[in-house]
C-alpha cells in the first residue's frame, strides 16, 4: 500500500489560516507561524468582544430610561422597582425604545410605575 503523505491536507489548513489573516499588516499576513498567532489571538478578542458588547448595549438601554425617567420626574431604580410591583414585564431594550422613540407611551410607563409605588 502506498504511503500517505499530509502535504494536501497540511496546504488546505494553513491556507484556511492565511485566508483569516488576509488583511494583517507585514508578515501577520504572508508567514504561516505569525498569521495563525495573530488569528488566534482574533478570534480571541472577537470572542470576549461578543460578550462584552451585551454590557455595552444594556448600560446603553439604562442609560436611555434613566434619561427618559428624569424627564418625567422620578429615577430609573424607582422606576424598575415601580414597574416591578405593578407586574409589568417588559425588557431594557423595549423600554429604552420608548424612551427615545415614543415618549407619551413612556410618560404612561412611569406614570403606572408611580401608581403600583404608592
Amino acid at each position: 500500500m502506498a504511503r500517505v503523505k499530509g502535504a494536501m491536507m497540511t496546504r488546505k489548513r494553513r491556507n484556511k489560516i492565511l485566508k483569516l489573516a488576509k488583511g494583517y499588516w507585514g508578515a501577520k499576513s504572508k508567514h504561516f507561524k505569525m498569521a495563525n498567532e495573530q488569528v488566534m489571538k482574533s478570534l480571541k478578542y472577537a470572542y470576549v468582544g461578543r460578550r462584552l458588547k451585551k454590557r455595552d448595549f444594556r448600560s446603553l438601554w439604562i442609560t436611555r430610561i434613566s434619561a427618559g425617567c428624569k424627564m418625567n420626574g422620578m429615577n430609573y431604580s424607582t422606576f424598575v422597582n415601580g414597574l416591578k410591583k405593578a407586574d409589568v414585564v417588559i425588557n431594557r431594550k423595549m423600554l429604552a425604545e420608548l424612551a427615545v422613540n415614543d415618549k407619551a407611551a413612556f410618560a404612561q410607563l412611569v406614570e403606572l410605575a408611580k401608581k403600583a409605588r404608592g
